[in-house]
């Protein structure tokens, strides 16, 4: 199987939900539709993957496989920013982006504050009785977790991600993220409004039916 695999052929094998097109995978991964065409026409010659109403994987030691790739990629050669946004849900477990990355996903990636390349966390809210195979998943891919943000200085690599255990998950989509919901976003906004009153502002603007009554412009910033 491996002579068919690369990191995009593996990615689409973890990416796919029973009945997915290729155009949803596509989203999932933030790939272009084409370069996942081709991936997918790949896997289905070799019988890794087939279309029935749908894609489909044709089973789960398929999934291991394509999984034990990614991670050995990851091994190799660190994920990047982008890449550590999709890695998540190869794990197979719900979760949902929260907090700042909250903010990020339902501004549609208009709104990035508190990070910078080389010092990176990712902040993702997920099941309580997940966090065991959450930690154990991350460290597959050399990444560490923990939950709060730790220092910059006690790591050996710029990202890190910081895990929400909940009883129970609100999910919403935004172009294939999955993320908490708009309302609790907007809450946790408030809660940290000088922070957030310009993203606040952003979503004011791009959701006609908010009425958030929030005005900001840069040289209100200049001098505060």
């Amino acid at each position: 199987m491996y002579e068919v695999l690369d990191d995009t052929a593996a990615q689409v094998i973890l990416a796919i939900e029973s009945g997915d097109s290729i155009r949803r995978v596509a989203q999932h991964l933030h790939t272009p539709y084409e370069t996942v065409r081709q991936a997918v026409n790949r896997l289905e010659d070799a019988g890794y993957v087939h279309y029935d109403d749908g894609l489909s994987v044709v089973s789960e030691r398929v999934r291991d496989a394509a999984r034990e790739f990614v991670a050995a990629s990851a091994g190799v050669s660190p994920p990047s920013i982008e890449e550590a946004y999709v890695i998540p849900q190869f794990s197979g477990r719900p979760y949902a982006f929260t907090r700042i990355d909250a903010v990020y996903v339902w501004t549609q990636g208009g709104y990035q504050v508190g990070r910078d390349p080389d010092d990176y966390p990712l902040f993702l809210a997920v099941h309580e009785q997940d966090v065991d195979a959450w930690e154990t998943f991350f460290d597959s891919f050399d990444l560490p977790t923990a939950f709060e943000r730790q220092s910059r200085d006690e790591l050996d690599g710029p990202l890190q991600i910081v895990l929400e255990p909940r009883p129970s998950l609100d999910i919403t989509h935004i172009e294939g993220y999955p993320v908490i919901s708009r309302a609790e976003t907007i809450e946790y906004m408030r809660e940290n409004y000088a922070q957030f009153q310009s993203a606040l502002a952003m979503l004011d603007r791009m959701y006609e039916d908010l009425d958030l009554g929030v005005t900001y412009r840069e040289t209100e910033r200049a001098q505060t």
